[in-house]
């Protein structure tokens, strides 16, 4: 999604996902969590919220295999990806939420790396960033997802936040994965419940 926070020098994490022919350094965050939390098992159904442009994908889909099934969405357009569904929209409006439960009615894995365009306001651009990862919970919770991982700006409201994940899948751990950069304020949820 915008507001992703581009930089203008080129780090080891973009140089590595270049070479290795991944669409964004992101990929790493979400190996990270895999490593440290296994969420992903073989033949999952993966919702992927926030999904441009489209390196978590990727990733997922290496972890769940060809007869696993991956939806992604975003506000942008998303170059095609062997294995997986993309749809553009907005997962505020209805319409996109109900084409969602059409084509993902439940999911085994919910993945959010959601951030609002940032307005250079941190507590204004933190209640969005909450609110996105709220949707996103919402999301996960009608899907039954047995696993969930949400980015999340630190910040007044993170705890409570947190404490509504806690409260539906029994478990959280957070996480600043080794490729977040350094000065950012997101950690990951990472949430799981028995299966």
């Amino acid at each position: 999604m915008p507001g992703q926070g581009r930089r203008g020098r080129t780090d080891a994490f973009q140089k590595r996902a270049r070479r290795e022919g991944y669409r964004s350094r992101s990929v790493y965050k979400l190996m990270d969590i895999q490593k440290r939390s296994k969420i992903f098992r073989k033949d999952d159904t993966v919702l992927d919220l926030g999904a441009a442009p489209g390196g978590w994908s990727q990733i997922a889909l290496e972890y769940i295999g060809e007869d696993g099934k991956l939806v992604g969405m975003d506000l942008q357009h998303i170059l095609p990806l062997k294995g997986a569904q993309f749809l553009q929209g907005d997962i505020r409006e209805p319409e996109t939420r109900k084409e969602l439960e059409k084509l993902v009615p439940k999911a085994d894995v919910v993945l959010s790396d959601m951030s609002p365009n940032l307005s250079g306001n941190y507590s204004v651009d933190q209640a969005r960033s909450v609110e996105l990862s709220s949707l996103a919970l919402e999301i996960a919770s009608e899907r039954k997802a047995t696993s969930f991982v949400v980015k999340v700006f630190e910040g007044s409201d993170f705890q409570d936040f947190r404490r509504a994940v806690i409260d539906e899948f029994g478990s959280v751990r957070t996480l600043s994965p080794e490729a977040s950069r350094k000065q950012s304020s997101e950690v990951y949820l990472i949430a799981k419940r028995k299966r």
